[in-house]
């Protein structure tokens, strides 16, 4: 281990050459060895920062991208990107460089969450993270994002199980005429472990890496019982901890495949404890349930198909259809979260992806404001015109100073219903879905421009309080898809990348508000006039929005009340 350059006091660099010993027998890196080096760098992170023991409480879903093989260095960064009361968010990236060519691509992106291990009844609060760099304070942001994912995910999945129907069902009418379906029952494995010192860390707790290894190690027989050759294990659903082993315990691994999906197959596995009161009495401690997710090449390096797999009980249906509902979050949750800047979409609004989608967007509006290169482009009095050019993308911002509290324009400018009293590019705009407090989908119309139809947009809006004094509020806006809205004969249905406002407190009654928008076919023609410089369209919106928010107060209870 190295320090690494210029690093906080929660960031920890890990080097670590790939020997045969962590290999399997292709000499490829084993992935549970991998699981622990992550979590053990992470875990130095997070206790380099607490100055306190820290244990593992959960790990994101993790993508592995990569392999590497006997003779590489993997390379660990991690780093606590957010310390909440109790808790801290570590981010880890891992590379791999071969030595021969210095080559290095990167393995995975992942995120852990730890919590300071208790110690009588004091109470210990994590001091805030220093951040030093742009990319610090970004990841700072947006680490409460990824924490309302987190709290949210078994939400998601329940209502995907719910919506479908999926434990309602009978387990004989799933692939009963098939003739190559393989029971599920094939594929169970059990495995014991004791755990000994070296398992733990210096408070007698089982590492969490330790006990991620095992499990991968279980899984991947289990899914080899399908395949007949050597699965590769390609992602992990989250880890969610629920409870603490020590030196001593007896854990209970049990592996079964839940569904194959040709070339990839869920496995589930479910981690018990037992002190030696336990075992003896056959009292079970729950302490982790995790899903796995592998793909199996030939010699050829082709991926192999699974054989299709049918449950025998009540809990295994429930198993095959909750393995269908954590795919389609996976996929959604990849798909939207690929970056794709250059390519407008409007992403179906669905139980699977509303997360995500959120998370989208307030985190593709934090990383626009917070990049480097915004141009000023104009400037009149209390306004300002900023552009940002970046390959064939074209982003604009307009700042605006205003007299009123932060917290007012942000409840004033976040329903986007009375926008129509400021904004003349807004004809009309309905409220379709309110999601939750911080969500909420409008219907949007504009006029026509140079004689072409007028334009509609369906948009998520999801807004954001300040966790913390600086932090600003976020007003966060994305097209969507809605299946009950489709696109109208009388409107040219257009779509919004990314928008929105930025508000910064200038004080008790003031506040700095940027407003974002990165230009697409469908918002272009309403700009292009003021970019070319004949004509005020921007300024005078601005000045407008300026007028509207700092009304006087009678003015404003009306709207309120």
């Amino acid at each position: 281990m190295e320090p690494a350059e210029g690093q906080s006091s929660g960031q920890v660099r890990m080097c670590q050459t790939v020997f045969p010993a962590h290999a399997t027998h292709r000499g490829e890196l084993s992935a549970g060895q991998l699981l622990k080096w992550i979590d053990t760098t992470a875990c130095l992170a997070a206790e380099k920062h607490a100055g306190v023991s820290c244990v593992t409480a959960s790990v994101d879903d993790i993508q592995f991208e990569e392999t590497a093989r006997v003779g590489q260095i993997i390379i660990i960064k991690a780093k606590v990107n957010r310390a909440f009361t109790t808790s801290m968010e570590v981010g880890v990236k891992v590379t791999v460089q071969d030595i021969l060519t210095s080559v290095q691509k990167l393995i995975s992106v992942a995120f852990s969450t730890y919590v300071i291990r208790p110690v009588g009844d004091e109470k210990v609060n994590l001091k805030p993270v220093k951040l030093q760099s742009l990319q610090d304070h970004l990841e700072h942001s947006l680490a409460i994002e990824r924490r309302r994912i987190r709290l949210d995910h078994e939400h998601v999945f329940e209502t995907l199980m719910q919506e479908n129907n999926m434990e309602d069902g009978h387990c004989d009418n799933i692939s009963d005429t098939e003739e190559d379906t393989i029971s599920t029952d094939l594929t169970h494995v059990q495995s014991i472990e004791l755990v000994l010192p070296p398992h733990a860390n210096h408070h007698g707790n089982t590492f969490g890496g330790q006990i991620m290894a095992w499990m991968e190690t279980v899984a991947t027989i289990s899914a080899s019982r399908l395949c007949h050759s050597y699965p590769t294990l390609k992602s992990v659903d989250m880890f969610k901890f629920r409870g603490p082993s020590t030196v001593g315990d007896r854990l209970v691994f049990k592996a079964i495949v839940n569904n194959t999906f040709q070339k990839s197959v869920e496995v589930g596995v479910r981690v018990e404890a037992y002190n030696c009161e336990e075992w003896t009495i056959g009292q079970a401690r729950h302490i982790n349930s995790a899903f796995l997710i592998f793909n199996a090449v030939n010699d050829k390096g082709e991926l192999l198909t699974f054989p299709r797999v049918k449950p025998t009980t009540k809990d295994g249906l429930r198993r095959y259809h909750g393995a269908i509902a954590r795919r389609r979050i996976r996929l959604t949750r990849k798909y939207i979260l690929s970056n794709k800047e250059d390519t407008p979409s409007s992403d179906l609004w669905d139980t699977s992806n509303q997360a995500y989608l959120s998370y989208s967007n307030v985190a593709t509006l934090t990383v626009l404001a917070t990049k480097c290169g915004w141009e000023i482009t104009s400037t009149l009095d209390n306004i300002k015109i900023f552009t940002h050019e970046e390959s064939a993308t074209l982003s604009v911002k307009v700042e605006m100073q205003v007299r009123i509290p932060s917290n007012l324009a942000f409840f004033l400018l976040s329903d986007f219903r009375l926008r129509r009293q400021w904004d003349k590019h807004y004809l009309t705009c309905e409220v379709l879905e309110n999601v939750n407090e911080d969500e909420k989908i409008y219907h949007i119309t504009s006029p026509s421009v140079n004689g072409d139809k007028p334009k509609d947009f369906v948009v998520l809006v999801s807004r954001r309080q300040p966790c913390k004094t600086g932090d600003p509020y976020i007003i966060a806006v994305r097209s969507v898809t809605l299946t009950s809205v489709p696109p109208s004969p009388t409107y040219c249905r257009s779509e919004i990348l990314c928008a929105g406002f930025l508000i910064h407190s200038d004080g008790n009654n003031s506040c700095t508000v940027s407003y974002f928008n990165q230009v697409t076919s469908g918002v272009l023609p309403y700009l292009a006039a003021n970019l070319t410089g004949s004509s005020k369209s921007i300024e005078d919106t601005a000045s407008a929005c300026i007028g509207f928010l700092e009304m006087d107060s009678s003015k404003i209870y009306s709207i309120l009340f």
